[in-house]
């Protein structure tokens, strides 16, 4: 039988002669495409220079926490997590004055209430962040991923079980959901990615199984299945693959929801603990200081605010970027 027959649109695996020719074909379906198109957006290059920017930061974060312990902290700044010889508490940023004090150039965005420097910890907390947004999304999307495409490729009974599961933990509120998973496995960080990333699987289950849906019945599938192909290597190769341009948008919407998530359990006392530096924990210290030391709240504040909207800044640019209704 012959397979000349087969769909030559874009998101047809095709060998050779289709029309536009396979680099064209690879081009709109690949990573080089979508590199492509989001530097032609504005919206989300804006979005992957904050991304870009708050990563490196993380990254940095984690080699001087993990490989030098905070040696480049104290020989640039200060120890993000002991408290300093010289107590300075709550000092406000520098050229500002409060009841405590006036800001000096050693502590640029001034001290918290253990006098610990609050540039530092800013910066430190970034990878708390960062690390929480990108590995509970790549659990919530590797198992979404996993359910939907098999329940949206095989239907039937196997469609209805997982769907009830899915349906019933996206029915419990998220925040006690993580909150009841922590309780019984533990306070640390480590339960809390693993607790948010469970809490995003419906998210990209009911994503990717409605995309499968339509898909599993295109030419090329049905070609597939007619040559003899083992149904995991349809899921891998040609379903999973020409589903993934709005996962990939819902996932990086998804981290910037982890962030806050997060951030929102470090308030509470989940998540990462003294002194380890977090957004979520500063912002929780400085509520008995709203009033004689508001800047002790707003620096992380905004950190929390930048990382977020640069994430949903870039979700949005990806969605209009990879959108063939706008990119013919």
């Amino acid at each position: 039988m012959a397979i000349d027959s087969a769909p030559t649109d874009d998101d047809a695996p095709v060998d050779g002669d289709a029309s536009g020719g396979p680099d064209e074909v690879e081009a709109r379906v690949g990573a080089r495409y979508t590199l492509k198109q989001v530097r032609q957006d504005t919206t989300a290059r804006i979005g992957a220079y904050v991304v870009g920017l708050m990563t490196f930061v993380a990254v940095f974060a984690a080699v001087d926490y993990y490989l030098l312990d905070y040696a480049v902290a104290e020989a640039i700044l200060y120890n993000p997590e002991t408290d300093p010889e010289t107590v300075r508490r709550l000092l406000p940023p520098v050229g500002m004055e409060n009841q405590f004090g006036q800001g000096v150039i050693e502590h640029p965005l001034g001290t918290d209430h253990r006098g610990r420097d609050l540039l530092a910890r800013t910066i430190y907390g970034t990878r708390i962040a960062m690390t929480v947004g990108f590995l509970a999304t790549a659990i919530g999307l590797g198992g979404g991923t996993v359910i939907g495409a098999v329940s949206g490729y095989y239907g039937g009974w196997i469609d209805d079980v997982l769907q009830r599961v899915t349906e019933t933990i996206y029915a419990i509120p998220f925040l006690v959901l993580v909150i009841a998973f922590m309780t019984a496995f533990g306070r640390d960080l480590t339960f809390a990615m693993v607790g948010v990333g469970i809490t995003a699987i419906p998210v990209f289950n009911r994503l990717i199984r409605s995309r499968v849906v339509s898909i599993r019945e295109e030419d090329y599938v049905e070609a597939a299945r007619a040559a003899g192909v083992r149904d995991r290597n349809i899921i891998r190769r040609h379903v999973i693959p020409n589903s993934f341009a709005p996962v990939l948008v819902q996932a990086t919407l998804q981290v910037g929801v982890s962030i806050l998530i997060v951030a929102g359990l470090s308030f509470l006392g989940f998540g990462a603990q003294p002194p380890t530096p977090s957004w979520g924990q500063m912002l929780s210290a400085s509520r008995g200081y709203m009033l004689p030391a508001p800047t002790f709240s707003i620096f992380p504040g905004i950190a929390i605010l930048i990382t977020v909207i640069g994430f949903n800044i870039l979700g949005d640019g990806l969605q209009d970027a990879l959108d063939p209704r706008i990119n013919n």
